[in-house]
């Protein structure tokens, strides 16, 4: 669907239920991993299944062998070791020490640029599995991982698309990382994964743009992305199974001044009331969160809340929500109350 034929939101008519809401939290873990979905020709792969999955732990020689056939001449050298080693890193922690510490990484680093589509796809998501692993982060980025993986998020496969936004998440999780992803171009595909992938990519997009998102520079980046439209429409739509992670989402961003406007500016307004008065309690709760920071330093933005029948479903949300929740749907309220005083 075009850009232009997405001005009206689903939100109206519609009923928000504890479904919507994911029991494990707001985001779960990313690992797209899909390494099940290929044909598993070789005996070796084979046996790589078998024992990854019993906890076997591999010599040296094998991986080191393995590591040479990545920078063999041959392509289809490179696509066996490459998916040996990422099946290898899938299952097992000791495996993916391992891995790295034989030097594994760079080649397959330089996989991830290559203009073969399942090389690259292998490359990734073995850069993916071994991300998995709090000490190979740093050794990922070093290895400058970062471009590539960008590059292959916006024009890799959907698989390695979806894989890179996983991977890109992973790193994110070192502090130090954060600018250096944002800075690499992350958030404009990050945020097309989210309007146009499959719904594990919508999920891997969401939560990469939640964690890079906790920095004001990345927050701007993501704004300026048009990350709004895609959040407002997830939100706006029962059946997206996407509500809650894209209302913590705009949660986030909405400290920004560009991001409460840009909430404004896309009819977010009447998603976020109607949350309030029909949505789970998360999301009616994060939807008052919301609420009061587009409403604190705009006047014109509470009469619009106001207009949108905001006061009756806050004020039944404040006599049973939680004392944090409880507080802001009364402040919300009063900033409400006073501008409608203010304007009679």
């Amino acid at each position: 669907m075009d850009k232009e034929d997405q001005g009206s939101y689903r939100y109206m008519n519609r009923s928000y239920s504890e479904s919507t809401a994911d029991s494990s939290g707001a985001f779960s873990d990313c690992n797209s991993d899909r390494s099940g979905e290929f044909s598993l020709e070789s005996q070796f792969a084979h046996r790589v299944l078998v024992s990854s999955a019993a906890g076997s732990y591999y010599s040296d020689d094998l991986v080191r062998g393995l590591i040479a056939d990545l920078e063999s001449d041959s392509v289809d050298a490179q696509r066996q070791a490459a998916m040996e080693l990422r099946l290898l890193a899938k299952h097992n922690t000791e495996n993916r020490v391992q891995i790295a510490r034989a030097g594994a990484i760079r080649p397959l680093v330089a996989l991830i640029s290559s203009s073969e589509p399942q090389l690259q796809e292998h490359g990734v998501t073995a850069i993916l599995n071994l991300s998995l692993c709090d000490e190979n982060k740093d050794l990922i980025a070093a290895a400058g991982a970062i471009k590539p993986l960008v590059r292959a998020l916006k024009s890799g496969t959907p698989t390695a698309r979806e894989n890179a936004a996983c991977a890109l998440l992973r790193l994110a999780q070192v502090d130090d990382h954060k600018i250096a992803i944002g800075r690499s171009g992350a958030i404009p595909p990050l945020v097309n994964l989210l309007e146009t992938g499959s719904f594990r990519g919508k999920k891997d997009a969401s939560t990469a743009l939640f964690t890079l998102c906790s920095t004001k520079e990345n927050k701007l980046r993501a704004v300026r992305a048009g990350v709004m439209r895609p959040l407002l429409e997830l939100m706006s739509d029962l059946e997206s199974g996407m509500v809650d992670k894209a209302a913590y989402v705009l949660n986030l961003l909405a400290s920004m001044p560009e991001a409460r406007k840009a909430v404004v500016e896309e009819d977010g307004i009447p998603v976020l009331v109607e949350m309030v008065e029909v949505g789970s309690q998360r999301q009616r709760e994060v939807a008052v969160s919301i609420l009061l920071q587009i409403c604190e330093e705009s006047v014109a933005y509470r009469v619009m809340v106001t207009r949108e029948g905001a006061i009756p479903p806050l004020v039944a949300l404040s006599q049973n929500a939680a004392t944090k929740s409880k507080q802001k749907a009364e402040a919300l309220i009063s900033l409400l109350r006073q501008t409608r005083s203010g304007n009679s």
